[in-house]
Parts: structure tokens; C-alpha cells; sequence
């Protein structure tokens, strides 16, 4: 391996630069295992961290991207050899790890999950940490079937479901046979919903109006992807004994309501954090994303993009500008 290409992030006072760069093996200072990366993908994070580092990046000059798959080229882990196809999500690379923008990555062999045969890594990027993230909370909506023996899930709210883990949850929720209720803001986007298998749509202002502290029952279960009001209002609609799952905060990281929904309904609020994910839940998780995911419908919502494109676009995804998802070819 000579050098190889990767996008480079730096940082002196006020000025920040974003640039894709040739640099060589020596510059990878971290972790035991070296992949050929073959796909990296575009999260909401990773729009941040671009943008100025998002208060995530401590130390420059910094390779971004939380995520990659590819190819083992060198192992000094048991854990791995050589040829083995990995994936990886979260363990905060991209941000305090050198991440997955760039042809080759370094990494601790225990942020590695070996890739399912029946996934390519492009559509282990496709899915990524969003679709990871919409398994994760997926599997805590069915939980109200399963682990806390409930009633069964019929309807099933999912907000801001143009994005990156809305997409994917109206996917696999649609696909375990819940009718799906998409929340967006973009009114030109009911077709592109309708096809990933929502049932009602729904226009984000209904979740914008007075928060009561209990409304009445509409969802059994919500997953929420923005926070803020569109979450509080949403728990106040929750069904007795429903499930929440949380992930995401682009609306806002504030939160303002009442007990009422947690002790008159027993609603429960499950906090989703894919990150640190333990490694028997992420290998779980990937061995179901097949079953559960139409990487046909997949395809149809991905588009590619080249590190350049990247760097010229990465404002996008802040500007809610991305619907579906976005996979970067490293070796484009």
C-alpha cells in the first residue's frame, strides 16, 4: 500500500478546512486492524462533524466518517484475518478515531462485526448507522409484543421519515406488519413514502400545535427521530402501555412535558443510542437486517457519491435537504 486518498479535516483558530488529500500508511495511528475500505455513508453526524467538527473532533489534522465496510488487509487480532469482509458503526470513529473517509482505516478490532454473507458492503453503507439505528428501534416497538408481553402493535408513528433512520424504521416496520404513520415536512414527498410502505401520511404541522399533558391514544408505538416538541406531542398521542424510542434531536435536544403519559398510561420513553451498542446486540442486529430490510426498496432511496461530492454537498443533510440515504464510494 502506497499512498491513498482521504478526506482530511483540520482546524487552526477560527479556521476550519475540509480537503481530500493523498497521505500514507503512517498517518493511521490507531487500532490493530487495517481495512481496504470499499463504502463509508452520510449521516447526520457526519454533516456536523464536516461543517466545523460539531464540538466531536478534538484533535487535527482528522479523518472523518463514522462508518465503513470493506476488506481485512492486516490483522493483529485473533479476531480477524486477512479477506475477512467487516462493517462498522459508532465506537465514536469519525469523531475521536480516525473514521471511514478514506481507502484505508485503521481500527481496535473490537469496533469490527464480521459482514453477514447475505449483505454487500455497499448495502452494509446503504444501511449504515441509520438503518442500524432503525433496526435498534424497531426491535424496541416490537418489544411491546415480545419481551413485555403487551397488546399487539397495530399503528406505529415515525417522525421525520424522509431521513436517513425514518426511511429505513417506515421499511422494516411496514415490513413486521405495522401500519406506518410517516411524519414529514416535505409535502412533494408522499409517493417516495408511500413506495418504502407507509400507510397514512401525515404533515409534521399535526405535531406542531399546544402540547396537552394527555391527548388522545392515535399510536401504540412512536419512533421518534427529531426530539423537541414533535416528541412531547407525540407522547401525549401514545396509547396506554405504548413504547417511544428516541434517537434523534434535530428538531431539538430539549424536551418539555409531564409525568401524565408514563404514569396514567404507563407509556414507556426507550432512549436509542447505537454507538455503544454491545457487540452481541450489533452482531444480532446485522443478522436480522437482511430479513427485514428490501434492498431493492433500499437502492431505490440510496444514492452514491464520491468523497469530492461530499465535500461540496455535506451541508445538505443540516439543511434537511437529504431524503433517504447516501453512500460514499471511497474509491470513486
Amino acid at each position: 500500500m502506497s499512498n491513498f486518498k482521504a478526506i482530511v479535516l483540520n482546524k487552526t483558530g477560527d479556521q476550519f478546512t475540509r480537503e481530500v488529500k493523498s497521505i500514507d500508511k503512517n498517518f493511521l495511528i490507531h487500532g490493530d486492524v487495517l481495512v481496504k475500505v470499499d463504502y463509508s455513508d452520510f449521516n447526520y453526524k457526519d454533516g456536523m462533524i464536516l461543517k466545523n467538527g460539531g464540538s466531536l473532533v478534538k484533535d487535527y489534522p482528522h479523518i472523518p466518517g463514522i462508518d465503513f465496510a470493506g476488506t481485512v488487509e492486516e490483522s493483529k487480532s485473533e479476531k480477524f484475518k486477512s479477506g475477512d469482509k467487516v462493517i462498522l458503526t459508532g465506537w465514536r470513529v469519525g469523531e475521536i478515531y480516525y473514521g471511514g473517509y478514506s481507502q484505508y482505516a485503521k481500527v481496535d478490532a473490537n469496533f469490527l462485526v464480521k459482514a453477514p454473507k447475505d449483505i454487500s458492503t455497499k448495502h452494509a453503507m446503504a444501511i449504515g448507522t441509520a438503518g442500524f439505528t432503525a433496526l435498534l428501534c424497531s426491535f424496541a416497538v416490537q418489544a411491546r409484543e415480545t419481551i413485555l408481553l403487551g397488546e399487539k402493535v397495530n399503528d406505529v408513528l415515525v417522525t421525520g421519515a424522509t431521513g436517513g433512520v425514518g426511511s429505513v424504521a417506515v421499511m422494516i416496520l411496514s415490513k413486521m406488519g405495522y401500519k406506518v404513520h410517516a411524519l414529514t415536512g416535505k409535502k412533494d414527498k408522499t409517493d417516495f413514502l408511500k413506495k418504502l410502505g407507509a400507510s397514512v401520511v401525515l404533515d409534521r404541522s399535526e405535531l406542531e400545535s399546544e402540547i396537552r399533558p394527555l391527548d388522545k391514544g392515535i399510536w401504540d408505538c412512536v419512533v421518534d427521530t427529531v426530539g423537541g416538541k414533535i416528541l412531547a406531542k407525540a407522547l401525549t398521542h401514545t396509547k396506554p402501555n405504548g413504547i417511544v424510542a428516541a434517537c434523534g434531536l434535530t428538531n431539538s435536544f430539549k424536551l418539555e412535558t409531564t409525568v401524565m403519559p408514563f404514569i396514567i398510561r404507563g407509556v414507556k420513553l426507550w432512549g436509542i443510542n447505537s454507538v455503544d451498542t454491545t457487540m452481541k446486540r450489533r452482531e444480532f442486529v446485522w443478522s436480522q437486517a437482511a430479513s427485514l430490510i428490501d434492498m431493492k426498496k433500499l437502492d431505490e432511496i440510496t444514492e452514491v457519491w464520491s468523497m469530492e461530492k461530499l465535500i461540496s454537498s455535506y451541508d445538505k443533510i443540516l439543511k434537511g435537504e437529504v431524503a433517504g440515504r447516501v453512500v460514499i464510494d471511497v474509491n470513486q
